[in-house]
Order: structure tokens, then C-alpha cells, then sequence
């Protein structure tokens, strides 16, 4: 075999063994589970999550997750929590402790410390019967055939378990407990994730730029308007309230059958029926809208049908917002 063969090949049995295990969790989907995620779902704390070593950096990893799913958490290291950091667990909190064997001295005294308190210990582990299985409340089984570090030691499959098994409780949460899209955004204010989630179309709107012509404008005056607004079109409104559009294409129609420009008025070639959307509405919703419908650009209203300007789908795009 050559050495790209020999790469490749491992890489994709670290793929399929890990795979494999990830599957054969779904076992552990059970009315165990079900138990586990009802106490979760009512805990008036926070659920904690511990570890030692890889099984730290997990816990980090589903502690994260839950905070920004509607589930409040933090992570305590496990030898830190025996040195003093036990004191950010208060009794309305769960402690959920992750562990390849389920044997440590520090399990132990974690559990004496929990025991003591009346705190629930959830236990996740590889190791049926272990003592982390014996001193936990309620105890995940992510049994693994092997991990895929060829020397069968260093936390690979095991981790990867953990991590998906984290997932599925926080996932679960997140289900049950109704947390919507909005309440995501809150959580997650900065970014492009923050903006697809927040931006609306209220925050694109150019104040100094509002191209609109009423109905007996003339064809001079909207290709003026178009032209110097850099939307490639423009509202038709009385009353502040649209009555139509005319687009850069409305234009070159008309030039193209060689009508008389000189009698032509908005009202004459206007599109009754634009692509209206409120202010209130989300960039990345208007983005999938224009997409879908095959326009450029949208006129924006008020909650009392004012006409307030027009939104440009490159004014979005510059936001970095997508909707993949």
C-alpha cells in the first residue's frame, strides 16, 4: 500500500468505528433516558457537568451547549471541585459527571460531598457497574467496542460517545422546554449567527434614500428617482401608502416597444402588486423571499402600511446573512 492509501484507510476506520458506536447508542434512548431529561427539564438550578482530562473537555463542550439552548450550566473541573470549587454547587443543582471507567478516588468523593447535600449525580460512562454507575441517581451506559487509537487507549471513541450523548440530553431539552429561535438570539447577539437571527429589515432601511413617485409622475421623473437611489426601482405611493412599483426592467420594457414616453405616467406601467414586507421582518427571512421570488430588492412598511423605503438583497448579502 502506498502512504495515501495507508493515511486513508485508517482515517476511514476511525470514521466507521466511531460511527458504529454512535448508532449503537441509540440503545440508551430509553425510558431511562426519558427519566433523566423530565428531572433535567424541572431542575430549579443549574445542571453541572465534571469530568478529569478528555472527559473535562467534554463536559466543557455539553455545558456550552446547554447554556445556549435554555439550559443554565456550568462546568466544574472534578479536582478543582475537591479543592474548594464544590462551593458553586447549591442543593437545586443537578451534577452530571462524565467518565471513560467510572473509577476515581474523586468520584468517590464527589458522591460523599453530593450525598451529603441531597444533590442528584447523574453518572455517564463506558464502564457498566462501575462506581460511578453505583453512586449515581440515574446512569448513561455509552458502552464502546474499542476506542479507534490502534493502542485502544487514548479517549477517542469513548469521547466522541460522551459528546453525542450530550447533544441528544441537550437537544432534548431544548425540545421540551419550548425554546424557540428568538430565545436562541438572545443568547447569541454578535456574529453572523447573532445577525441572522436579530437583523431586520428596520435596521437595513436608508433613511437617505427613499426613492418614491406618485402615480402621474412622469417617465423622466422615475427613471430620475431610479437613477439616483441605486435600488433599480421605486415606490409608487399616495398618501405615504404604496400603490405600486416600477423596476429598472419596467423601464427598458417601454424603451423596447418605442412608445411615446412623453404621455406615460407611473400609473400606466406600474406593478400593482409588489413585494411588500414590514419593518419588523427578519433580513434572513426577506433573503429566502427574494430568492424564491427572483427579485432584487423589497419595499418596506410600517405596522401601519407606510411606506418607510427599500431593502436591497446586496444589502443583506454585505451583512454576511445567507439562508443555508
Amino acid at each position: 500500500m502506498t502512504n495515501q492509501q495507508i493515511i486513508k484507510s485508517i482515517a476511514l476506520e476511525t470514521l466507521k468505528l466511531e460511527s458504529k458506536s454512535i448508532s449503537d447508542l441509540s440503545s440508551v434512548i430509553d425510558s431511562n433516558f426519558c427519566d433523566i431529561i423530565e428531572i433535567l427539564k424541572e431542575c430549579p438550578g443549574k445542571i453541572i457537568l465534571t469530568g478529569i482530562g478528555k472527559s473535562a473537555i467534554i463536559g466543557m463542550k455539553i455545558s456550552a451547549t446547554l447554556n445556549s439552548t435554555g439550559s443554565k450550566s456550568i462546568f466544574v473541573h472534578l479536582a478543582d471541585a475537591l479543592h474548594g470549587d464544590m462551593g458553586v454547587i447549591d442543593k437545586d443543582d443537578i451534577v452530571i459527571c462524565i467518565s471513560k471507567s467510572g473509577e476515581s478516588d474523586e468520584i468517590k468523593s464527589l458522591s460523599n460531598y453530593l450525598t451529603k447535600n441531597k444533590i442528584i449525580l447523574i453518572g455517564i460512562s463506558c464502564v457498566k457497574n462501575s462506581s460511578l454507575d453505583n453512586l449515581s441517581k440515574m446512569f448513561i451506559h455509552t458502552k464502546i467496542d474499542r476506542e479507534a487509537c490502534h493502542n485502544n487507549l487514548a479517549p477517542t471513541t469513548s469521547s466522541t460517545c460522551h459528546l453525542a450523548i450530550g447533544d441528544a440530553i441537550a437537544m432534548t431539552l431544548q425540545k421540551v422546554k419550548g425554546f424557540t429561535p428568538l430565545d436562541f438570539s438572545k443568547y447569541h447577539p454578535s456574529g453572523n449567527l447573532g445577525k441572522k437571527l436579530t437583523l431586520t429589515l428596520n435596521d437595513l432601511i436608508d433613511n437617505n434614500r427613499k426613492p418614491l413617485v406618485e402615480k402621474s409622475s412622469s417617465f423622466l421623473k422615475i427613471i430620475d428617482e431610479i437613477s439616483s437611489n441605486m435600488y433599480g426601482a421605486t415606490a409608487v405611493v399616495e398618501d405615504n401608502v404604496i400603490k405600486g412599483v416600477v423596476t429598472d426592467g419596467d423601464i427598458r420594457r417601454i424603451i423596447e416597444k418605442k412608445q411615446n414616453i412623453e404621455n406615460i405616467s407611473a400609473s400606466d406601467f406600474m406593478n400593482k402588486n409588489p413585494k411588500i414586507m414590514t419593518e419588523n421582518t427578519l433580513a434572513v427571512e426577506a433573503l429566502i423571499h427574494m430568492k424564491e421570488n427572483r427579485i432584487s430588492q423589497v419595499l418596506i412598511t410600517n405596522n401601519s402600511n407606510v411606506y418607510l423605503g427599500i431593502v436591497h438583497i446586496l444589502d443583506i448579502i454585505k451583512e454576511g446573512i445567507n439562508n443555508e
